[in-house]
């Protein structure tokens, strides 16, 4: 439903408001975004829950529409030790982790090395070791595969990875093969490593242009980046769109998920955190923050990767290189 310069004038005339011809546009203009914001909510696929309490009020759940399969492919599972952030000595890396429901790593394969086999989409299916999901293949010689789920591929399609590819959603193609302005995800760094980079739900890179041996990207973050042409990247961009629109809700669902409470070092003793002590809500008191070991953080630059600095033509912000 549009709105047009009849309708506005309308609500303005009930109102007691007297409009320009200049201010009938603009608000028929921000009324019309504001519609289409709503139809776009409207279409999401997700689920709210009956409101038992504030924290249920607040949860957006996954509808799974785009789900084909509930079980997975037993001989593409193998087992995932929950570490709980702890390195091999035992000494806690990652804070805040820990917990959680069990669960079984899915092989994907990142690598797409199966080059000229055509191979059906058998399903479409969840994984909850990332955002994105995942669609198994059955290929004509029997072997079976996970792979990351591009937008708009369903069950029965047939994919193929190669240089002879066409240049359809799934297919996989070395960059140098695929046309400036393409979207693509799962991205090489290095030849026959595997994609790397791209691979959360909804994200993609577009191909940009050629520069000698290099393939310009710009990646999700903005960032623009060359990469060696005989890198192979998978055509279009990353399923499960309404990723981003979910909310757990309340802090249990986030505890089912592996992730522990984090204390705001504020709410801490001077003993433990630089920013504690005080009384009642004080402030930092030190020119920037710090972390509880006491270096710089919030906005202290720790890139130290000066081997990968020659390739990046823009940093993702807007500043050079």
């Amino acid at each position: 439903m549009a709105l047009n310069r009849k309708n506005v004038e309308h609500v303005a005339l009930l109102a007691r408001l007297n409009l320009d011809e200049a201010e009938v546009a603009r608000y028929t203009h921000e009324l019309n975004d504001i519609l289409e914001h709503i139809d776009k909510l409207n279409e999401l696929e997700v689920e709210n829950v009956k409101p038992t309490s504030p924290g249920r009020r607040a949860a957006v759940f996954d509808a799974f529409e785009d789900i084909d399969k509930v079980k997975p492919e037993k001989t593409l599972l193998r087992p995932l030790k929950s570490n709980a952030g702890r390195n091999q000595r035992g000494k806690i890396t990652t804070r805040h982790r820990g917990g959680g429901v069990k669960r079984s790593y899915r092989v994907v394969d990142f690598k797409r090395d199966k080059l000229g086999v055509p191979a059906k989409v058998a399903s479409v299916e969840y994984d909850p070791n990332r955002s994105s999901r995942i669609a198994l293949l059955h290929y004509r010689d029997g072997e079976k595969r996970y792979i990351i789920s591009p937008l708009g591929l369903k069950k029965g399609d047939v994919i193929v990875a190669g240089p002879d590819a066409e240049i359809k959603p799934g297919n996989s193609l070395p960059l140098q093969n695929i046309p400036t302005g393409t979207t693509v995800h799962n991205v090489e760094l290095q030849l026959g490593k595997g994609g790397q980079l791209v691979r959360g739900a909804g994200v993609g890179a577009q191909v940009l242009a050629r520069e000698g041996n290099y393939t310009l990207l710009r990646l999700p973050s903005g960032e623009l980046r060359r990469i060696l042409s005989t890198c192979s990247a998978t055509v279009g961009q990353i399923g499960n769109l309404d990723h981003k629109n979910l909310s757990w809700g309340k802090a249990g669902r986030k505890r089912l998920k592996g992730w522990r409470p984090t204390v705001r070092g504020s709410a801490m003793s001077p003993r433990d955190h630089p920013h504690g002590g005080g009384e009642g809500r004080s402030p930092i008191g030190m020119p920037s923050p710090k972390s509880p070991w006491g270096k710089p953080t919030l906005g202290k630059r720790t890139r130290r990767n000066k081997k990968s600095t020659p390739f990046i033509v823009r940093r993702r912000g807007g500043r050079r290189s």
